[in-house]
């Protein structure tokens, strides 16, 4: 499950949201720290919606954004695999090449990275979103460093496996009721390397029918 490390209250800043996520150790890296404050989490959730809580949170069609916490866990597990020259995929969706398969979510992330500071990163091409089938990857762009999938797959989607470079690793949450962060490695002679990371809790990674008929 996502544990929640501080309730929110009083916390009406991105900077203080990661002052708190560091106080508890969530954040260790200074380099994940320095993107999450660049990146403000409220462009990303809806109007009215308190961003600044330790908890995923509703973004409508049935999908959720991340708790704080995931995002920098992620950040963190995939640092050394997001050099400069180095390609991403993200699954659900967002940095270097984002895939979401509801086609007013992917425009709905679109909007809000026009008001933050990636926007030059959109308009120069080097951040893309496309509308897809987040399980068959995005071949046009592969093979990736780090590939990043921001839901519960009932096992890891072979199509991402292949799309992963040799030398390049792979965070996705896999199971049903019971979830765990799995790091998956592929070495040099394309073999995996796969360790759970900690329990959580992600909405599922399904087709988009299934997603807006709430699973």
């Amino acid at each position: 499950m996502e544990q929640r490390f501080f309730s929110g209250s009083g916390i009406n800043r991105n900077k203080e949201m990661l002052e708190h996520l560091q106080r508890y150790g969530v954040i260790k890296s200074k380099k994940a720290a320095e993107v999450m404050e660049t990146i403000d989490r409220a462009l990303f959730v809806p109007d009215g919606t308190p961003p600044y809580v330790d908890s995923p949170m509703q973004i409508g069609y049935n999908a959720t954004i991340s708790a704080p916490h995931m995002h920098a866990m992620c950040l963190e597990l995939l640092e050394d695999y997001l050099k400069p020259g180095m390609h991403a995929l993200d699954v659900g969706s967002g940095r270097a090449v984002g895939v979401e398969h509801i086609p007013e979510l992917g425009e709905f992330s679109i909007k809000n990275i026009k008001k933050s500071a990636a926007a030059p990163l959109l308009e120069g091409g080097s951040l893309l979103i496309h509308v897809g089938d987040g399980r068959q990857g995005w071949p046009e762009f592969a093979p990736y460093d780090a590939i990043h999938v921001g839901a519960a797959a009932p096992e890891i989607p072979p199509a991402l496996i292949e799309q992963l470079k040799p030398g390049g690793r792979l965070v996705i949450p896999v199971g049903n009721i019971f979830q765990d962060l799995k790091v998956v490695d592929k070495n040099m002679d394309g073999t995996l390397s796969v360790r759970s990371e900690t329990s959580v809790r992600y909405v599922p990674l399904t087709s988009r029918e299934a997603q807006l008929r709430g699973y």
